[in-house]
């Protein structure tokens, strides 16, 4: 199956998704390019759940554009939070800004990995929006160009130069011609710059 949808539309894939996975399937939506996911199960109709994480320290910006998104298209956004006392013993131990001396790992760990673990915990798939540029079938120009297309919601932080769109403390806009990688854990070695939740450790330890 993996082989004969490798190069079908996102949309095909959604369905396909859906048609095998509802109700127990559920979008992980960061506020970003995520959205255009959104759209499309919306069209394609059946049950799917959306939730998004919500570390604490996102931007302004990106928890307003959430409720947009959450009334745009009369859904429920599940809003998954960090355990309460580890993000005290972080901060007590080591301050609110350990991960520039640290590194953001463990920040994240508490912030981003467990509570994903906690989502995913009662699904049976999980869609998220990465791109063929990352993992999936479309780059970062065709999924911009379905939204513009579709009229779909959008971060207003990608208009101010940020493409990859994290929580405040830890991201920047960048300039054109840079990685968007440059705008995550500037502080970072580039083969530093993964938060956890792609990268083969959600599963239980």
């Amino acid at each position: 199956m993996a082989e004969a949808y490798a190069t079908r539309h996102p949309q095909d894939i959604v369905a396909l998704a859906i048609q095998e996975f509802s109700p127990r399937l559920a979008i992980s939506f960061s506020g970003a390019e995520d959205v255009a996911l959104i759209d499309m199960a919306s069209k394609i109709g059946g049950k799917f759940r959306v939730f998004t994480l919500d570390t604490g320290r996102l931007h302004t910006e990106t928890c307003q554009f959430i409720e947009e998104v959450r009334e745009h298209y009369g859904i429920n956004i599940e809003a998954f939070f960090p355990q309460p006392e580890a993000v005290e013993k972080l901060v007590r131990e080591k301050g609110l800004f350990s991960f520039y001396r640290d590194g953001h790992k463990e920040c994240c760990g508490i912030r981003k990995v467990e509570p994903l673990r906690r989502a995913l915990a009662s699904l049976d798939a999980w869609v998220t929006g990465q791109r063929r540029d990352q993992m999936a079938n479309w780059t970062s120009k065709q999924v911009w160009a379905y939204i513009r297309e579709n009229n779909v919601p959008f971060n207003p932080l990608h208009e101010r130069g940020f493409v990859s769109i994290g929580c405040e403390p830890c991201t920047r806009a960048i300039l054109p011609g840079q990685h968007e990688r440059e705008g995550r854990w500037w502080w970072e070695e580039e083969t530093q710059k993964e938060c956890g939740l792609h990268a083969g450790n959600t599963h239980a330890q």
